[in-house]
């Protein structure tokens, strides 16, 4: 894979461009591949982001959603457009494998592929151009890099703004995170020097849910969190027949995994979700402990040193068993 600088040159030259992200695409992802869509829309390019599945109802607020493509529900038409494409952008994950169904077609094009993210282990190999820094906030921060690095500075606008700081927001905790480096508080301060009303993407992203999900949330603090103290470990599982109970969508349990790391001594969070294929794992922690490693381990995931995610086959009752035998092994990495 050839550094990223490479395609700089290039940028002023119209291509067929498809921008793409990882399954279920969060406002880092949808942020920075649409915030790269009107970027290269201003050198006169012929850009489509094509999302690998459906997304949150609380990102359709940012410009330029409504033309996105939903893989799973458009295949035909989204297969036509890959085979055309010149460039094709993953934005977001590391390896095809993360864009679900569509990860086969990505992985057959014959198209320049260019990689930006920031997750550890990329599959370098399997691109012509790109970068990975798993030093950086979000993939928002790093499409902000691209822009001014490659001398467009000016090309940042308003919708810019708004699109790359909701990714930035949201993967560093509202800044919370060590991921927020100065870097990422000069990056807004020009945001909003370029017109970014920061209140606005706030409560797009944090005041635009339905009763039913705080309801939701009720339920499950109450009635689906265990904590082991002696191991500074919370674990919350959650049931196919609650999702449906409190007509759960997709969007909906985002951040959940997050309320106990506010438990004094918490250290590891493990959230558990009981999906139609597969059970699927939310790891956070605080610290020392590295949940990619954890993630890898055992539940066949990955993602970054104190966040990541993973899967099971088995069921909600043996993965949940599985996450309690992993947290005993790991005891002294805990305390």
């Amino acid at each position: 894979m050839q550094a990223i600088q490479e395609i700089y040159g290039q940028l002023k030259d119209p291509k067929r461009v498809v921008i793409t992200m990882h399954q279920k695409p969060d406002a880092d992802a949808m942020g920075s591949a649409l915030a790269l869509f009107h970027f290269l829309k201003e050198f006169g390019h012929d850009v489509i982001v094509i999302s690998p599945t459906n997304w949150a109802r609380w990102l359709n607020w940012m410009d330029g959603v409504s033309e996105v493509l939903d893989y799973e529900l458009n295949k035909v038409e989204a297969n036509e457009i890959l085979d055309r494409t010149e460039w094709l952008f993953c934005l977001d994950h590391n390896h095809f494998s993360r864009a679900k169904s569509m990860a086969p077609k990505l992985a057959a094009i014959d198209c320049v592929k260019i990689l930006i993210d920031h997750h550890q282990e990329p599959d370098c190999a399997s691109f012509n151009y790109g970068i990975s820094n798993t030093g950086k906030s979000s993939t928002c921060e790093m499409i902000y890099d691209l822009i001014v690095n490659s001398g467009h500075r000016d090309k940042i606008n308003k919708v810019i703004s708004e699109c790359l700081y909701a990714g930035v927001v949201a993967d560093t905790g509202s800044f919370r995170f060590s991921s927020t480096t100065a870097n990422v508080h000069h990056m807004v301060a020009a945001l909003k020097e370029h017109g970014l009303e920061h209140t606005k993407v706030h409560e797009a992203l944090y005041d635009n849910f339905l009763e039913n999900r705080l309801r939701f949330l009720g339920h499950v603090l109450t009635n689906r969190m265990e904590i082991f103290y002696e191991l500074n470990t919370a674990l919350i599982y959650i049931s196919k027949i609650e999702l449906l109970k409190y007509e759960i969508k997709t969007g909906d349990t985002e951040g959940l995994v997050n309320y106990p790391l506010s438990i004094q001594g918490i250290k590891l969070v493990g959230c558990v979700i009981d999906r139609d294929e597969e059970r699927k794992w939310s790891f956070r922690s605080k610290g020392q402990f590295d949940c990619n490693t954890f993630a890898r381990k055992y539940f066949n995931g990955g993602g970054h040193y104190n966040a990541s995610g993973g899967n099971d086959s088995a069921s909600l009752q043996e993965t949940v068993q599985k996450f309690k035998n992993a947290i005993k092994e790991n005891s002294s990495l805990l305390q």
